[in-house]
């Protein structure tokens, strides 16, 4: 027998410059036969409702206005038609300059409590890249061409860079260069200038200064040396010092190994590319200025182009939408603690899950911690692809290294969740039970395919034990 279902999803983006929220319709259905193991799959995905765009509410420039955000969204709930008991899932993300601001735990709190089941995220520069990057639809195009395929999404605060090869993430990185930098009026009067735009400002000698007027051809200057900084970070141009200085704290160094193929341009400054004929002080900020530079830069003209199927939404789509699975039947786990809700995914890719079974410990705890501060999260899932048939002694030495890492990584009281594609995770989990069973609980699961920016949810076990349904909060969109 097979039973179709349909779940709603709500997307929440509080970016630098923006807060908007959509509206998802998800339908799935068992497609296994009647004695079968459960597998779900989604059959039909659609945007049923998008809100209109705010500027995000503050309260001055270090804190956002969580009261103010919290009436947009229930303002937004009721021209849906939707209640907050209506919706099944949903994804609450603060990204750019707002997720660095003071209070964001605080909103977040706020909106959490106001929806739901929600993932609950400070998305950092990197999460953000990736998450962009699919609802834009640059993954999808690399994963059809077989190409390599770079997604930039320009905001307010910040360009975030994800590189897919094939539709896998490759590379990620994020700029201080977006349409917000600087902020002035139809009479170029200057009211913000953020640091970078000064860094930029001083070199060329443009005369950027809080309190004063400036003009045209200044601000066509500043927003041309910024597309030469994003130029050079992709490796068209010798990299400067300068280009050095504007790479987002916190972020990854952008590397690029393969030649780029496509290009995509997401986010809010991205309408301003692909249209051209805004009036240049139009949102009292560069953001015209910054679309028309980009338009005139190599980017836009030297590799194909990909029409975003988001530009400003990209985010939101990208973070709104979910997909459903079920594990492999040869598993391992702690059943005390089930269920689990809104693990973020950190995935290992080939030449990392080689150092796992070849022991090496020291670079699972950098990345952990590294992954932690990322996603602002105590809790995660570590996932890598598996070996299909590893000697008993490999996966003893993964076994040793995973719980090591995430043993001394992890705060006390947080179980150990590892989530594997190939059909080992009852050896894998029972390995590491042996060493690390005393300390922690461990829950060890296969047949399971995620991505880094993915959250999991992980129920309780079905079909006598055999099974847990697991909810991988893909960000499908794109």
């Amino acid at each position: 027998m097979q039973v179709d279902n349909s779940i709603l999803s709500v997307g929440i983006d509080i970016g630098t410059s923006t807060t908007q929220v959509i509206f998802s319709r998800i339908a799935m259905e068992n497609t296994a036969g009647f004695f079968s193991v459960p597998h779900v799959s989604i059959t039909d995905k659609e945007v049923i409702y998008k809100s209109d765009i705010y500027i995000t509410p503050l309260i001055n420039s270090y804190l956002i206005d969580g009261d103010k955000v919290r009436d947009i969204v229930q303002k937004e709930f009721e021209k849906a038609g939707f209640t907050p008991q209506d919706t099944q899932t949903g994804a609450v993300i603060i990204t750019g300059e707002s997720a660095r601001k003071e209070n964001s735990a605080v909103v977040l709190s706020k909106l959490s409590s106001f929806a739901g089941e929600f993932v609950v995220s400070t998305a950092g520069p990197d999460l953000e890249s990736v998450i962009a990057g699919k609802g834009s639809g640059a993954q999808s195009y690399s994963e059809e061409y077989a190409c390599v395929a770079v997604n930039l999404d320009i905001g307010g605060g910040t360009t975030n860079i994800v590189v897919f090869d094939s539709g896998k993430v490759v590379a990620k990185g994020c700029l201080d260069i977006g349409g917000r930098l600087v902020k002035v009026d139809k009479s170029y009067n200057v009211s913000y200038v953020s640091p970078t735009a000064q860094k930029i400002s001083d070199k060329l000698s443009l005369g950027l200064e809080e309190g004063r007027t400036t003009n045209e051809q200044a601000l066509n200057a500043l927003c041309a040396e910024m597309v030469n900084l994003t130029e050079q970070a992709l490796g068209i141009y010798e990299k400067s010092p300068l280009a050095e200085s504007v790479v987002t704290a916190g972020s990854t160094p952008l590397r690029i190994e393969k030649p780029i193929r496509a290009v995509c341009f997401s986010g809010g400054v991205a309408d301003c590319i692909y249209n051209s004929d805004r009036e240049p002080l139009a949102y009292g900020d560069i953001g015209v200025h910054l679309g028309k530079a980009f338009r005139q830069g190599r980017l836009y003209s030297d590799f194909n182009l990909i029409k975003a199927k988001e530009t400003i939404r990209a985010t939101v789509v990208g973070a709104g939408t979910y997909t459903t699975s079920i594990s492999g039947s040869t598993i391992s786990y702690a059943e005390n603690i089930l269920p689990i809700k809104n693990a973020p995914v950190l995935k290992l890719d080939r030449a990392e899950q080689e150092k796992l079974f070849a022991g090496d410990v020291a670079f699972l705890k950098e990345k952990l911690r590294w992954f932690m501060e990322q996603s602002d999260t105590e809790r995660l899932v570590l996932s890598f692809e598996g070996e299909r048939n590893p000697s008993y002694l490999a996966t003893r030495r993964c076994a040793k290294c995973i719980g090591t890492a995430l043993d001394e990584t992890l705060k006390q009281g947080e179980p150990m969740l590892i989530v594997t594609e190939c059909d080992i995770a009852k050896a894998l989990g029972q390995a590491i039970n042996a060493e690390f069973g005393d300390k922690r609980d461990i829950i060890c699961v296969d047949s399971i395919d995620v991505e880094d920016g993915d959250f999991v949810d992980l129920g309780k076990p079905l079909m006598d034990g055999l099974v847990i349904p697991v909810v991988v909060k893909t960000l499908i969109f794109g």
